[in-house]
């Protein structure tokens, strides 16, 4: 399955970009174990921030970072065959969730969950 990863980014940083990357870390560290069961995982971060850099965005909130933050996981999950929630609050992966239901998508809130794990 194509397997979207959706928790906390941005969400309680304060927009530091040392408290970003450690939550894209976080979120990156379950791709590894959903990869070897057979599963593609995707972080909408991987697609929106290189779109933002292409663009001239200098970071979180400014407008050139909203083009593209919450759009590219709108669309991922248009592709995708669940999605696993991780804990923390987030807005943006409570969206993913909502989007993820309204589409008939199963939504995993533990790694052991998704089909193929051990």
């Amino acid at each position: 399955m194509l397997i979207l990863i959706a928790g906390p980014y941005r969400s309680g940083t304060g927009d530091d970009p040392v408290k970003m990357a450690e939550n894209l870390s976080r979120l990156e560290r379950v791709a590894v174990p959903l990869f070897r069961a057979g599963h593609i995982p995707v972080i909408g971060e991987w697609v929106a921030l290189p779109l933002g850099r292409q663009v001239g965005s200098k970071g979180a909130g400014d407008p050139l970072y909203d083009e593209f933050a919450y759009p590219v996981a709108d669309r991922l999950l248009h592709h995708c065959d669940a999605v696993l929630r991780l804990p923390g609050t987030s807005k943006g992966a409570d969206e993913d969730v909502r989007l993820a239901r309204e589409r008939g998508l199963p939504v995993y809130f533990e790694l052991s969950d998704v089909p193929g794990m051990a």
